[in-house]
């Protein structure tokens, strides 16, 4: 699993040259108004302003420097600094310093304790989700998992995957919420996913089990029931990578990397989260539609939740994976995802809102191609085999 990053937003970068903007900005005022209107309480206001963003060091700093523009605007107006009606306003002046730096050292122990926090939570999601193995068999296997900077509530978002005697087994998804209910969902996903995968026989048989899991989670809710659901998609792929069989409910559709181009596996027949499947007939399940492909050889498929595709830049418009993967790229499922990763942060000026987890596989080089190199869709099943 590749590190998670949580980076400043660039747009604060402007905030070291603050102190010295609203210095300099003052001191011009003062020089450009009548000498009846004073500006010096603008200055002593200076480091309180810039108490919440810079170090004790900065606000003390920009406190003295504000003084010592306060000292030097009278002599540039010709008369002496410390006269009698300065006695008071330089006591506030002094007072208001003192006061920014309590309120930074205050906030700056709040950072820590977020940043503390973010930390536990970061290591409890890696312990949830340990990084699988490099190589399962014929198929190169690459993760990663990034924190949203905003918050320390753990996602719900999830990965997993498994060789079987029926084929490779994967799943990526995304529980509904943060925090402890999260937690235990994912939990409870994890733990059914990995014995559905040895226990079911096919693919829907799978989906049945982590469904009937999402149900009983409602029941353990105490009634939330409907709040809570899961997006996700669940794919077996032979054991030789040359095809895939995908089961996608309600989640992004998987990317097909493959000769510069990135295409979407959409489902045929969209399906309803985990946990919303029953709705209007609790006690029956549906049928799960399965889509089959063949993936062409050398391709990555790449995998990932809902935090890619809501990403937003400054200007509100989400993120688009598909340009930044239809380029020239090396089938390493590695390097793919960092790719995309770098082009999101680019995008998002380095700030996540959501959580992000991503999966790419990437396919052996003799697997079948289809026409022009394009995965061939051989058809979509129901979970009784039959066409559809």
């Amino acid at each position: 699993m590749g590190p998670t990053r949580a980076l400043a937003p660039r747009e604060r970068r402007w905030l070291r040259w603050l102190p010295a903007a609203l210095i300099l900005g003052v001191f011009v005022l003062d020089l450009l108004t009548p000498r009846g209107i004073r500006v010096f309480p603008l200055l002593a206001a200076a480091p309180v302003l810039v108490a919440p963003w810079l170090s004790l060091t900065g606000t003390v700093a920009t406190g003295g420097a504000a003084l010592l523009a306060a000292v030097l605007l009278p002599l540039v107006r010709g008369r002496l600094p410390f006269g009698v009606d300065d006695i008071v306003p330089f006591s506030t002046f002094v007072t208001l310093t003192f006061l920014a730096a309590v309120v930074n050292r205050l906030l700056a122990r709040e950072r820590r304790q977020l940043k503390n926090a973010r930390e536990v939570a970061e290591a409890v999601q890696r312990a949830m989700l340990p990084s699988p193995p490099g190589r399962i068999g014929p198929l190169a296997v690459a993760v990663r998992y990034e924190a949203a900077a905003r918050e320390a509530a753990i996602g719900g978002d999830l990965y997993a995957i498994h060789s079987t005697p029926h084929g490779i087994r994967l799943m990526i998804a995304d529980v509904r919420g943060k925090g402890l209910g999260a937690i235990r969902t994912v939990n409870a996903l994890l733990g059914t996913f990995h014995e559905a995968t040895l226990r079911a026989p096919d693919l829907p048989g799978v989906v049945r089990w982590l469904e009937e899991r999402v149900r009983e989670a409602h029941v353990a809710e105490d009634g939330a029931g409907l709040e809570t659901f899961v997006t996700a998609v669940v794919a077996e792929l032979s054991a030789d990578g040359s095809t895939l069989c995908m089961a996608n409910r309600g989640h992004p559709a998987p990317l097909l990397v493959h000769r510069g181009r990135a295409r979407p596996l959409e489902p045929g027949t969209p399906s309803l989260p985990l946990g919303l499947a029953g709705l209007g007939t609790p006690d029956v399940l549906p049928d799960v539609p399965v889509d089959r492909y063949a993936l062409p050889e050398g391709a990555v498929l790449v995998l990932f939740t809902d935090g890619v595709v809501e990403a937003r830049d400054h200007r509100g418009v989400f993120y688009d994976p598909i340009p930044r993967l239809s380029r020239p790229l090396p089938p390493d499922p590695d390097r793919v995802l960092d790719a995309l990763l770098a082009d999101l942060y680019r995008y998002t000026a380095e700030h996540l809102d959501d959580d992000v987890a991503l999966l790419a596989i990437g396919l052996p080089r003799d697997a079948v191609d289809g026409p022009d190199g394009a995965p061939a869709v051989h058809r979509r099943e129901a979970d009784d085999g039959r066409r559809v």
